[in-house]
């Protein structure tokens, strides 16, 4: 048994060191086949990994399920493209002017998602089970509406960038390897953050908390502030995601925070592995590819997709991860019934 587990602890090291290294290796490799095109597909996955490791926080650990994640991705784009609108014009935002500065406005972006996961989540987390799925669903279309409306900046038209955040110093981040590398870290860093908070006593209240919430406040853990504290560190980090898919796209609209970009969300998360941390990348990457690659061959992809999904959920029900971690030691030997004739327990 100990072998086993040892042997599955490794190859799972392996698998996460051989993707470090390929991530690494991915723009020099790139440019050397003159395949460019991959350093931004592969942008476009780790930034919405990010996002399923910010949802994976409060759903695989905390059992929350939220239809509206997609809003604070959008609320953190859209603080990019408020800020740079404002400086192009040479106008102001509340008497401030905007700003390119990426250690200005990242800062203020991730902060407002923040505040507004700190806002909503401090209504939805009096709820649970489908109220709480229907509240951050219609939170969602609420903020999805308010920037529509918003004519000023775009409506339904959304705000084009004409370029991308800017760094002090050497790092240009409209070259496209640059921005890879800085998107890469800052994936890594969020991941050590999530690793961090879920190993300490804050991940065992959260995890606490989705197996049996009243059995925690009995034993005296203020669930509702410790639940209320991981949807607002979700929060940020999807909106963090938002800053970097507005540089990556140069262009910010109301379509970033649609609810079935929520759906596309969760599904990277339960695709890659819930509960893993490490699985929604893997989940992103999964769905992203299976896209790229089957709409090359039809318009249709939707519908071969679709099963594909399904065969995964079915036969992979740990996810993608769960098939590079193996069997849980657990299920590697079935426990007896106690007092079933013929065992040790029969008396």
């Amino acid at each position: 048994m100990t072998a086993l587990k040892s042997l599955l602890a490794s190859r799972e090291r392996a698998v996460l060191l051989a993707t470090l290294v390929f991530l690494l290796a991915l723009p020099p490799v790139a440019d050397a086949l003159d395949r460019g095109f991959y350093v931004s597909l592969f942008t476009r996955i780790l930034i919405f990994g990010l996002a399923a490791v910010s949802l994976d926080l409060i759903l695989g650990f905390g059992g929350l399920v939220s239809f509206g994640h997609a809003a604070f991705v959008g609320i953190g784009a859209y603080g990019v493209g408020i800020l740079f609108f404002h400086q192009f014009e040479g106008s102001t935002l509340l008497g401030l002017p905007g700003s390119v500065n990426a250690l200005v406005v990242w800062p203020v972006a991730v902060l407002a998602s923040a505040l507004a996961a700190l806002a909503i989540g401090a209504i939805c987390l009096r709820t649970s089970g489908i109220g709480f799925i229907m509240i951050t669903l219609a939170f969602a279309q609420m903020v999805y509406f308010l920037f529509v409306s918003l004519q000023g900046y775009g409506g339904d038209d959304g705000i084009a960038l004409w370029g991308r955040s800017q760094l002090p110093g050497p790092i240009d981040l409209n070259d496209n390897t640059s921005f890879y590398y800085l998107v890469l870290a800052l994936l890594l860093g969020f991941l050590f953050l999530c690793y961090r908070l879920i190993n300490a006593r804050f991940g065992m209240v959260l995890r606490g908390c989705k197996e049996n919430e009243r059995r925690m406040r009995a034993l005296g853990f203020p669930t509702y502030r410790y639940k209320l504290a991981a949807f607002v560190v979700a929060g940020a980090g999807a909106g963090l995601s938002g800053v970097l898919l507005a540089n990556a796209t140069e262009y910010v609209g109301p379509a970033f925070m649609v609810w079935n970009r929520s759906g596309e969300i969760i599904v990277m998360v339960v695709l890659g592995g819930m509960g893993t941390l490490v699985g929604p990348v893997f989940g992103a990457a999964t769905l992203l590819l299976l896209e790229e690659v089957l709409a090359d061959y039809t318009e249709h992809w939707q519908v071969v997709l679709g099963p594909l999904l399904l065969l995964v959920v079915l036969f992979a029900r740990r996810g993608v991860y769960g098939l590079i971690q193996g069997r849980p030691s657990g299920a590697l030997r079935r426990p007896r019934r106690p007092g079933k004739p013929g065992t040790r327990g029969d008396g």
